[in-house]
């Protein structure tokens, strides 16, 4: 008897060594998956702060980068958990029509409108509306997002606040459906105009190494404010929804870690976004 219990638990003891234990929790991660902008993806934001949440709540932070108006349907259709986007009236309108919840304003930059060095329309360092306008009179080529995100979304306020139609069926508009650095670079090649966030035009000022063929060409406008914001899939909606992960994001991002760490984020020693919860 003695000896066949020893044989059971050498066996028990060669078995676990040969197959590891792991807890239920261990086994597999916590997954918050994230519809967002083009901008936090593009200028690399997200993979800066994904390592620092993984850590601080052991949730894995994955993500889908497209325009917000993308973003927003995907919330609305349940594929994803949580959202980071830039078009508050659109998002408010999401939180109201019962597809998002706990809305929270966590950092911000501001939009420039960028072109060639030598400025043929002739607008440097006039105001937003002078700047339509004069890209109007001249018929020159902007290039617009045309993908229903929230740069876009912007950029078809600013024509209106300008007083002056969309020119979407005319030839020197081109709209790209395409993402930020894409719209940029397909600026550039034509010679044209185009509107982007700051952080966006910095990572694409570093991928030239600091020497872009479009500079900045109209900033500091109030009406250029782009803010950020993070909102929870209501779970009311989307029953399976991860809504404690998307809060638990949502507090960490508008914490004071994250906010440090937005805060730092910087390329060519220049700030891409600056934080601004009110946590």
């Amino acid at each position: 008897m003695v000896r066949y219990a020893r044989l059971i638990c050498l066996v028990f003891f060669i078995t676990c060594s040969i197959i590891p234990w792991t807890s239920p929790a261990a086994a597999e991660d916590a997954v918050l998956m994230m519809a967002t902008t083009t901008s936090t993806d593009n200028t690399g934001l997200l993979d800066y702060l994904a390592p620092h949440f993984k850590k601080a709540t052991g949730i894995d932070l994955r993500w889908t980068a497209t325009g917000t108006g993308k973003a927003l349907k995907l919330g609305e259709n349940c594929d994803v958990d949580v959202l980071m986007v830039h078009a508050p009236a659109a998002e408010k309108k999401f939180v109201a029509d019962g597809f998002g919840d706990n809305r929270r304003e966590i950092m911000h930059n501001d939009f420039v409108f960028i072109g060639p060095a030598d400025d043929p329309a002739g607008f440097k360092g006039q105001s937003v509306k002078d700047a339509l306008k004069a890209i109007e009179a001249k018929q020159a080529v902007f290039v617009s997002r045309g993908d229903n995100s929230g740069t876009h979304k912007k950029e078809l306020s600013l024509w209106e606040a300008a007083g002056l139609p969309v020119p979407e069926k005319q030839n020197w508009y081109v709209q790209t459906g395409q993402g930020m650095l894409a719209t940029i670079t397909i600026a550039a090649e034509r010679g044209g105009y185009t509107m982007t966030d700051r952080g966006t035009y910095i990572k694409y000022e570093d991928n030239l190494k600091g020497n872009p063929p479009l500079k900045i060409l109209v900033e500091g406008d109030a009406a250029l404010l782009n803010q950020y914001s993070v909102i929870a899939v209501d779970s009311r909606h989307c029953p399976k929804v991860h809504h404690e992960l998307a809060m638990k994001f949502s507090d960490w991002i508008a914490g004071p870690e994250a906010q440090q760490l937005i805060k730092d984020f910087k390329l060519l020693n220049k700030q891409l976004f600056t934080p601004n919860s009110k946590k």
